[in-house]
């Protein structure tokens, strides 16, 4: 187990919680020693503790995203596709205890089942360690690419004509400035102008790529603050 909690970045001091995180179902049904349980009460803890980490972080770091966008990230951040990929960096494949059955249908790569412990391990680090370290884990492995993902997804060109709005006669125009490539591989630049002057340029496959982009630059150049 050392090498797990080195992975995790996390001692446990009782190590029986760390031990039921990783416990299927099916292996606590067939091993009735120590009053063994298996995952299913902390993960239902741990999935708790997590949305609310996460819906705290984005509100935080994101003051110009809507209440809409939120959500959608934050699907996007805990569903069992990402968390999957969160226990697959960590290894955690190989420390599941799962029972005969489970192992042979291929329970160690279930997405559900590695989703599970992952939200199991963040209840554990919680009641093990207490909230700020069950924070800490989450902010390390699950939000660790939030802000790329952002930058990538994010309506910019809405985010944009937003905050321009704050302000009176404020007057957001968008023009293309150019295209290369040959018709089945186009390239686009255009430039963002703030009441006719250049306040950002981007490029793109598309004219709506090349537009968000420019806005997201934009967006970084007369709002640093977010």
């Amino acid at each position: 187990m050392h090498k797990l909690e080195q992975a995790i970045g996390y001692t446990f001091q009782d190590k029986t919680l760390l031990e039921q995180a990783l416990s299927h179902s099916s292996y606590a049904n067939e091993t009735l020693h120590d009053g063994l349980k298996s995952y299913e009460r902390l993960e239902f803890l741990g999935d708790s503790i997590l949305g609310f980490v996460t819906a705290d972080y984005l509100s935080r770091s994101f003051p110009a995203l809507h209440e809409g966008d939120l959500t959608k990230l934050r699907a996007d951040l805990v569903c069992e596709t990402s968390l999957s990929k969160t226990a697959q960096a960590l290894e955690l494949d190989a420390w599941l205890r799962l029972g005969r059955s489970e192992e042979a249908t291929g329970g160690r790569a279930r997405v559900s089942i590695l989703a599970d412990v992952v939200e199991a391990i963040i209840a554990a680090i919680y009641l093990d360690g207490g909230f700020a370290q069950a924070r800490r884990f989450i902010y390390h492995y699950v939000l660790v690419d939030t802000q790329q993902r952002v930058k990538l997804n994010a309506d910019w060109k809405t985010m944009l004509q937003e905050r321009v709005q704050q302000k009176k006669n404020q007057v957001l125009s968008y023009e293309l400035t150019g295209t290369s490539g040959p018709d089945h591989d186009k390239h686009f630049s255009v430039r963002v102008l703030l009441n006719g002057e250049p306040v950002g340029e981007g490029e793109g496959t598309s004219k709506k790529r090349a537009e968000q982009a420019a806005a997201r630059l934009a967006m970084e150049r007369l709002y640093p603050e977010g």
